[in-house]
């Protein structure tokens, strides 16, 4: 049975942001999706996902990073420091949660949101055990890649060519365990008919692996 995600409020003081939070029973890890430029927690391909995740038994929490008023400034879906830092906060809350308090966490990034994954993730004593990107932009992470010790793994659409040299190069400079996927047939945004899905299968493959042992 599909476990559906309730909605969250994560308080950063003067500001709230909008999350959806799904644990299944026996949940064996956490995914905080960080979501990418022009994306929120509502985007259907990342719900798809993180469905398949809670049927693969573990739980999501897709998140806005920045305030609807803050995306109005297109400068801010690319400022990969701020985004960071709001996905630290977001680990930090899963962490003091109850629901969540137990679990390995895992991100899964998108676009810019793979850069800020990375970037969070590099941090002195980051709690996170794995790392997924689809379709990212993990080059705009910079001097953060060799820091990143959890294992990654880079997703990418064979069509995305440009985006494939930008992942490679990137995949050179991780410093942890790593693995490149290129989809075969999938453009930037995965939308040919199954090609999602096998984001869905790798993603479940990686996290279960890294985060539940298997």
């Amino acid at each position: 049975m599909t476990v559906l995600p309730d909605s969250v409020e994560i308080d950063l003081g003067p500001l709230r942001l909008k999350g959806l939070l799904g644990v299944p029973p026996d949940a064996a890890g956490l995914v905080i999706f960080a979501h990418g430029s022009g994306s929120s927690r509502l985007s259907a391909r990342n719900n798809r996902v993180a469905a398949a995740l809670r049927d693969g038994g573990l739980a999501t929490l897709l998140l806005d990073l920045l305030t609807p008023a803050e995306e109005n400034d297109r400068a801010n879906v690319f400022d990969i420091p701020l985004l960071a830092s709001r996905l630290s906060y977001a680990t930090d809350w899963a962490i003091a949660a109850s629901e969540t308090a137990h679990l390995p966490i895992g991100y899964f990034g998108a676009s810019t949101g793979a850069a800020a994954a990375l970037v969070a993730a590099g941090v002195p004593r980051s709690p996170v055990k794995a790392i997924v990107s689809r379709g990212g932009r993990p080059d705009l992470a910079g001097d953060a890649l060799p820091q990143v010790v959890a294992p990654t793994l880079l997703i990418v659409g064979s069509l995305d060519h440009h985006v494939i040299e930008l992942n490679r190069m990137a995949y050179e400079r991780l410093g942890g365990p790593k693995e490149l996927v290129i989809i075969d047939g999938a453009g930037h945004l995965f939308e040919e008919p199954g090609t999602l899905a096998q984001v869905e299968r790798h993603a479940t493959r990686w996290f279960r692996y890294h985060l539940a042992g298997e």
